[in-house]
């Protein structure tokens, strides 16, 4: 069964620092932390601690990385917070999105391209 990750807003900036500047050392992230989010040390290493406990990085000889990379975590997310919200339809995902704001040309495009490429299987469950 593949590790499902739920993180919370400060362990994804966090990641995102992680995954722009891999491998880091760990007092750089600190730093880069302070500077971003006006995080204290203590701040950016309960949230490091978090996402090691979640199996999601690692701290090796004060060498940050990840374990997943972050298209990966982000399908992820997404695919749960379809299935979540909206029962798994990305249809019913799709019209709620439109609903308020309208999809310039290329969108629309991207979108068919990416229907016509996964119509045989792939997207959230498979």
């Amino acid at each position: 069964m593949k590790p499902v990750f739920r993180l919370t807003n400060a362990e994804s900036k966090l990641a995102e620092i992680i995954w722009n500047n891999e491998p880091i050392a760990s007092m750089e992230l600190v730093k880069l932390a302070e500077c971003e989010f006006g995080w204290k040390k203590s701040t950016s290493f309960t949230n490091l601690k978090f996402l090691i406990d979640k199996g999601l990085a690692k701290n090796e000889n004060s060498s940050v990385t990840m374990l997943y990379n972050h298209e990966k975590i982000i399908a992820e997310q997404s695919c749960r917070y379809v299935d979540d919200t909206f029962g798994g339809s990305l249809p019913l995902f799709i019209a709620s999105f439109t609903s308020s704001r309208k999809l310039a040309p290329e969108q629309i495009a991207e979108l068919k391209r990416l229907i016509e490429t996964n119509e045989e299987g792939g997207g959230c469950n498979g």
